[in-house]
């Protein structure tokens, strides 16, 4: 473990990553609302109109981001996914709204998202049809691109259904094309190397030029194990996926689960947690109009926000296996690392893990500040490289800290100052 740890350690340092596709977006992380996973196909608003897929839904999505501090915390994108469209195409070839769910026409809608300071995101797909059976953009990706354009979209999520897998990536490229054609910022959202993992390993340095994030993986389900096999992939592919993140173009695990129905709380922390360490896009998919108060103050949390949007980049990854946890850890600006212990075990109380175990901890030669960001935020004071510092981590939960290395420059008389200071304002375990 080691070994290939080590290794990907040297290649994100010393591999320049590839150019970012040159549109000025997703320089950090994207943040937003996604509807797929909670509210699927649903188009039936005869029987249920609260929660089909229509015009009100993401109006309502919009004013609650706006009212209950979402926007504040830096969730900007509402995301419309599949079933949004028609059946069929207008007469000039365009795609259309579906007139009864969307009589006002995805014009109206971006212009009210837009109103609450909001972007809005629509989906569309590089093959013949979406994976629900809607018209998909092969053979119209110039008009498609323009037409979202002239419509005011933010941000585009392109599937890969019904496309030979050959033709995948062209698809992807000429879509690409077409969007930085139409002159207006529209965020891509791909799904490329997803459709090609099973029959080749896809072409990172192409991806990244023609993307600004990238689905790997299956779709996430409302369940731990689904975020379990995410994360195992993440992992056993890092040394290919991590280098090619960074400003610009980053790797997406698909939506947050948060706030819904699977996971435990321990569960929706550690997600919160790794994704942030992941540097993934942090788009929800849950009902934010009823969402109960523990998952919103961790969506929420602008310390796990702060490790997501750190300016620096730079995509963390798995670092270690012990006795049934994980570490996952991410360097991040101002020479700062955050360091996630994940509890494998699924049985039992809390268990400790003894932190200096964790590969990351050496920056703590000679000395470190300590915070506990999960599930408890705490001020651990001043640590050093040979601590005895404990971490009690809960059962598929997810401790998570920020440390920051304290330089050996500093005088005697100031550690002494330094120590008295963080003794009296901190609890030390």
């Amino acid at each position: 473990m080691c070994r290939s740890v080590c290794l990907l350690a040297l290649l994100v340092l010393i591999s320049p990553t590839a150019d970012a596709l040159d549109n000025g977006l997703a320089l950090k992380p994207t943040m937003g609302w996604l509807h797929w996973e909670r509210f699927m196909c649903n188009i039936d608003c005869d029987k249920d109109p609260n929660n089909c897929i229509s015009e009100r839904l993401y109006m309502q999505m919009a004013d609650v981001m706006v009212k209950e501090g979402w926007k504040e915390a830096g969730y900007e994108y509402v995301c419309i996914d599949d079933c949004w469209p028609s059946r069929q195409r207008d007469a000039q070839g365009r795609l259309q709204a579906d007139p009864k769910r969307f009589p006002g026409g995805i014009k109206k809608l971006a212009n009210y998202v837009h109103s609450k300071g909001l972007k809005l995101g629509i989906y569309a797909d590089v093959g013949k049809n979406t994976c629900a059976g809607y018209p998909g953009s092969l053979g119209y990706y110039e008009t498609d691109a323009q037409t979202f354009a002239d419509w005011d979209v933010d941000l585009l999520k392109f599937d890969g259904c019904y496309m030979d897998w050959t033709l995948v990536g062209e698809g992807y490229v000429n879509m690409s094309k077409a969007l930085n054609k139409t002159g207006s910022s529209i965020l891509y959202s791909c799904e490329w190397p997803l459709y090609e993992w099973e029959f080749k390993q896809p072409n990172y340095t192409a991806i990244r030029e023609a993307c600004n994030h990238w689905r790997n993986f299956a779709d996430v389900y409302d369940s731990w194990s689904s975020v379990k096999s995410i994360l195992e992939w993440t992992a056993s592919h890092q040394d290919i996926i991590v280098p090619a993140a960074g400003p610009g173009g980053w790797n997406d695990p698909d939506m947050l689960v948060i706030g819904n129905f699977g996971l435990s709380h321990a569960q929706q922390e550690s997600q919160m947690a790794l994704w942030a360490i992941m540097a993934a896009p942090l788009l929800m998919s849950n009902d934010l109009r009823d969402i109960c108060p523990r998952s919103k103050e961790l969506l929420q949390n602008r310390h796990i926000i702060a490790i997501s949007q750190d300016p620096l980049g730079k995509q963390g990854y798995r670092t270690a296996k012990v006795d049934n946890f994980e570490v996952w850890e991410r360097t991040l600006s101002k020479n700062q690392r955050a360091i996630a212990v994940l509890n494998q075990q699924e049985i039992g109380g809390p268990r400790g893990f003894v932190i200096r175990a964790a590969p990351g901890w050496k920056i703590c030669d000679p000395q470190c500040e300590v915070t506990q960001i999960l599930p408890q935020y705490k001020e651990l004071g001043v640590q050093t490289l040979h601590t005895k510092m404990i971490l009690s981590v809960n059962p598929s939960g997810t401790t998570l800290l920020t440390v920051t290395p304290i330089s050996s420059n500093i005088t005697g008389l100031n550690k002494l100052y330094w120590r008295d200071t963080v003794k009296r304002k901190h609890t030390i375990l």
